[in-house]
């Protein structure tokens, strides 16, 4: 992401990053963990919350070795058990310890229904989020063979960083309000980084758990799935993440990657003008008809490996799909049956 504007600086009143596994408490029996990840994001943050007895967890870390003795070392010395584990989305980095953590804690699993069966899917490689659909999907978006089949030969990185699943789970919905450490939290679900992403604010304590989709400095990936492959995903996060600025001002956001930050509307804003350029970048090329992996250079300058490269042609789909939705772009197919995309002109 560009740097943004100045006249919307966020603030930082937590400035130091944590070292796995250590903690600090950012509120009243709120507490920051930093994990790590094998990534070129190389963390994640989690959080853990005193209610009453026990405490609740939210995410739980990328399924592996050395996240699990992370969590070894750190079950160890806490004060109170893990009691319940609140899931925000699918993703590996998030629910990769969940079952685990609730078999090891007896604790439950809450999250919401479209996490949960979609977890389920995408791991079990189910018709329209397999890998050969994936595959499919690239290829008819112009990405060369070599490519394509370099992405297939990863197999399901799905299953390697999620090992297990839970087989049951408490459903969370928008607007259900969550007890925890004798305060509210109510449930804000979004979309468009994955299918019901569930956030949880606390207005009493002025804070917010963001999970994915509020960061302090880089854009969330928002991508078309193979499964629906004309989506206007674009669309779907920014009317999402509007919901965020009803929240008061000075709420603290504790984001799954990056430094807990305040100034809601000003990263809202950070991030509508950072897809509106993204917008006039394609744009400014689509006089001649273009498919999205020509475009991958358009929109990422640096090189892109092969885990990197699948979410950002994933990305550059959605935000020519959300050309089509607001009538700037129109979808074509070439001699080859090859999707392309060209500017509609007014």
């Amino acid at each position: 992401m560009n740097s943004p504007d100045p006249s919307f600086a966020l603030s930082y009143p937590l400035a130091d990053a944590l070292a796995a596994p250590a903690t600090q408490e950012v509120a009243a029996g709120v507490h920051w963990l930093r994990f790590t990840l094998p990534w070129a994001l190389n963390h994640i943050n989690l959080y853990l919350l005193d209610d009453g007895e026990g405490c609740t967890l939210i995410d739980t870390g990328l399924g592996d070795e050395a996240t699990r003795a992370l969590w070894d070392a750190l079950l160890a010395r806490w004060p109170k058990p893990v009691t319940r584990i609140v899931v925000t989305h699918f993703h590996p980095d998030h629910i990769g310890n969940a079952a685990w953590l609730a078999t090891r804690c007896q604790a439950p699993v809450v999250m919401t229904m479209g996490e949960f069966l979609l977890a389920h899917v995408v791991h079990a490689q189910l018709a329209g989020f397999d890998t050969p659909t994936m595959q499919a999907h690239f290829r008819e978006h112009g990405l060369d063979d070599e490519r394509v089949e370099a992405q297939g030969a990863r197999g399901n990185i799905y299953a390697r960083g999620v090992p297990e699943l839970p087989s049951q789970y408490r459903r969370i919905v928008e607007g259900e309000v969550l007890r925890i450490g004798g305060h509210d939290w109510q449930v804000i679900t979004g979309t468009g980084h994955s299918p019901e992403h569930a956030a949880l604010a606390c207005p009493a304590q002025g804070l917010l758990i963001s999970g994915d989709m509020l960061l302090p400095r880089i854009s969330t990936n928002v991508n078309a799935p193979a499964s629906t492959p004309e989506e206007d995903s674009v669309g779907r996060f920014l009317t999402s993440i509007r919901k965020f600025c009803s929240l008061p001002a000075d709420t603290l956001v504790l984001p799954s990657h990056g430094l807990p930050f305040r100034g809601i509307a000003a990263r809202v804003a950070q991030l509508e003008a950072h897809h509106a350029e993204r917008d006039a970048q394609l744009l400014d090329v689509l006089e001649v008809p273009h498919t999205a992996s020509e475009l991958l250079p358009v929109l990422f300058s640096r090189p892109l490996d092969r885990h990197q490269l699948m979410f950002a042609l994933a990305e550059a789909i959605a935000h020519l799909n959300h050309l089509v939705a607001t009538g700037r772009a129109r979808r074509l197919h070439d001699a080859r049956g090859v999707i392309c995309f060209q500017a509609v002109q007014h």
